[in-house]
């Protein structure tokens, strides 16, 4: 029997949501936009493919081995907004929870 696996970049959903959302917090005052839209585009994704197995794959800070084959990688690109970093944590953490499997090697990317 042929079985599904479904692996996410976490670190492209994740941007994703948080652009296609306004800011939302908890009653803390936690940032949890990027992490509703996440779970939302997930659950959609799910029902769609209906996956045997998922993972869900995240960069790690630090350079990768394509910054060694181009110096310039990802040098145009826009620093992560204060309002979502803290949202990776509380991402992982539900996930993990959820004991679905979070990826994330030194030196190479979601």
């Amino acid at each position: 029997m042929k079985k599904t696996l479904m692996v996410v970049d976490g670190n492209s959903l994740m941007h994703r949501a948080f652009y296609a959302l306004p800011l939302l917090t908890n009653k803390e005052g936690q940032y949890t936009n990027a992490v509703y839209g996440f779970f939302s585009m997930l659950i959609n994704a799910l029902a769609q493919v209906k996956p045997d197995c998922l993972a869900i794959a995240f960069d790690m800070k630090g350079k990768t081995f394509r910054h060694g084959m181009y110096e310039e990688y990802k040098a145009g690109r826009k620093e992560t907004p204060d309002e979502l970093i803290p949202q990776f944590d509380l991402l992982k953490g539900a996930l993990r929870g959820m004991g679905i499997a979070v990826l994330e090697s030194e030196g190479y990317e979601a």
